[in-house]
């Protein structure tokens, strides 16, 4: 039984092509969380709560960091990326106020 040989190009394009649907699908996962964070953000304002809830990213942050454990992602990685999220979010959340 012959080997088939491994077509780089080919394989390439593969990887490619699911690298380019898991970008799409990060890019509607995040509109998704940031209309909910719009209606939280709307929420707090009309109830003159703060903007932010260090509390709660605190928890946040570390769930995601023991998630990003059980993928095998760097759990320093995912925390920084959380944290310009969260940021981006709280600075939507202030707009509400003013």
């Amino acid at each position: 039984m012959t080997d088939t040989p491994i077509n780089p190009a080919e394989l390439l394009g593969t990887h490619r092509a699911s690298i380019d649907r898991l970008d799409a699908i990060l890019v509607y996962t995040l509109a998704e969380r940031f209309k909910h964070t719009q209606a939280v953000g709307k929420l707090k304002a009309d109830h003159n709560l703060p903007p932010s809830d260090p509390e709660r990213e605190a928890q946040k942050i570390e769930r995601l960091r023991d998630l990003a454990r059980q993928a095998d992602l760097d759990p320093e990685f995912a925390s920084e990326f959380l944290k310009f999220i969260i940021r981006e979010v709280i600075r939507h959340h202030k707009k509400f106020k003013s």
